[in-house]
């Protein structure tokens, strides 16, 4: 995503706990933070972030974005994310303040139907190529004894094999 905006960089942050995603299966949070870690590394443009694990549970963004502003206030922030996500923006914790302080950058995903969000000033879909590959994809594929190879750095698939995580 970095090098298909104008960003100078991006920040991913490792959530403990989406409220959207209670009750789901999730990887411990120090695994998927070192699997971020691993995945990144070498790559000046993405760091990893930790913010949300001191932070109360669980997650809204809204928070997240208040405390990098507080914690950084010579940054400007802007909120990535996937455009399976966008529909679902209206409902989440203070939306309008989210949409009225931060620019949205919107990463293609097929198939996903258009929403006034996307009318909103400050939201604004990437031009960068469609990629449908999740997180459930990939335990779904290691679960099955299938190759994980060329959809996750190759540090990442020999950690996630190693740990054995979802078998």
């Amino acid at each position: 995503m970095a090098t298909h905006t104008d960003l100078d960089a991006v920040w991913l942050v490792v959530s403990p706990q989406s409220p959207f995603k209670v009750g789901h299966e999730l990887l411990a949070e120090e695994h998927r933070y070192e699997l971020v870690r691993l995945a990144i590394e070498g790559n000046a443009q993405l760091r990893a972030l930790d913010i949300e694990f001191r932070m109360p549970k669980p997650s809204y963004t809204i928070d997240t974005l208040d405390e990098l502003r507080r914690q950084h206030p010579a940054h400007h922030f802007v909120l990535l994310m996937g455009e399976d996500n966008l529909p679902g923006l209206p409902k989440w914790k203070e939306a309008e303040r989210i949409l009225a302080e931060h620019e949205v950058y919107v990463y293609p995903r097929p198939d996903v139907a258009a929403t006034d969000v996307y009318r909103r000033p400050g939201v604004k879909v990437v031009e960068a190529p469609l990629l449908d590959i999740s997180a459930t994809f990939i335990r779904d594929c290691v679960r099955a004894g299938k190759s994980i190879r060329y959809l996750v750095p190759e540090t990442v698939e020999a950690r996630i094999l190693q740990a054995d995580y979802w078998h």
